[in-house]
């Protein structure tokens, strides 16, 4: 898989991050400024995204881009919001990544 679609994905996966945290901050769409930016954020995210999708599965993209988008949600809620994560939801978030690192490793449907 070319590198360029591995910083593409990442480039997605940061944008629909951002457009999360501005999604808590919109207050439930009641603020405009961060809908606004929001929306922008989640549009851009999903152009990047099909740009990855030129050259890697949707199935696997998908993953990735889940999988990376809820540790860093995660990380982000606990560190701007004050959101505490229970050892259910630690161990948990642990089986995502490791999925994640299994289909890139280990998985025909990424090229290596």
């Amino acid at each position: 898989m070319p590198a360029i679609t591995y910083a593409t994905l990442l480039i997605a996966i940061t944008l629909e991050v951002i457009g999360t945290n501005f999604l808590q901050r919109s207050q439930q769409f009641t603020k405009l400024a961060p809908t606004l930016a929001m929306g922008l954020c989640y549009a851009a995210s999903f152009y990047f995204l099909s740009l990855v999708l030129r050259t890697m599965p949707l199935g696997v993209a998908y993953a990735i881009w889940s999988g990376l988008g809820i540790v860093l949600v995660s990380m982000i809620g606990f560190v701007a919001f004050g959101q505490k994560l229970d050892l259910a939801a630690i161990v948990g978030i642990g089986l995502i990544v490791a999925g994640v690192v299994v289909i890139n490793l280990l998985s025909d449907s990424v090229t290596h």
